[in-house]
């Protein structure tokens, strides 16, 4: 399941997704438009920062940007760096494998077997969707709506 911190994550990549080229959004604007607390999402910034997902610019005309553009930051990676490794149990990560403690054989485990398929269902839908992706998603929807009515 997605946390509070990968789901804001992604709210905050989206947000820079939407600004024009070369503008910057303070934590506090991308924390108060998207209902995050100011203090979690300093936080999450800064893990994407150091993952080289967003870049920080200090003093006047400051803010937070996306380091790349926005369709080449892929959902899953910006979740592996908020949440970790997509697969529900430990024995069926690519990236932190982990056997349980319980299973005589990983190879015939109907558990594990059924995991497998899980996360590369998962991993299939969100390492080929882009922030920019979700951003458009958004829109379509948004514009949708208004066409509903």
């Amino acid at each position: 399941m997605l946390s509070n911190k990968g789901k804001y994550g992604l709210k905050a990549l989206v947000h820079l997704a939407g600004l024009p080229a070369g503008q910057t959004a303070l934590a506090a604007q991308i924390a108060e438009q998207n209902n995050i607390s100011k203090k979690f999402l300093d936080a999450i910034l800064n893990d994407l920062r150091n993952a080289g997902l967003v870049r920080s610019k200090k003093g006047p005309g400051g803010g937070y940007a996306l380091a790349r553009p926005a369709g080449e930051i892929m959902v899953g990676q910006a979740i592996r760096v908020l949440d970790g490794p997509l697969a529900p149990i430990g024995c069926a990560s690519r990236t932190a494998y982990l056997p349980c403690d319980d299973c005589a054989d990983v190879s015939t485990c109907s558990v594990r077997l059924m995991m497998l398929q899980a996360r590369d269902a998962m991993a299939e839908v969100l390492d080929r969707a882009s922030i920019a992706d979700m951003r458009e998603q958004a829109q379509t929807a948004g514009r949708a709506m208004v066409y509903d009515i």
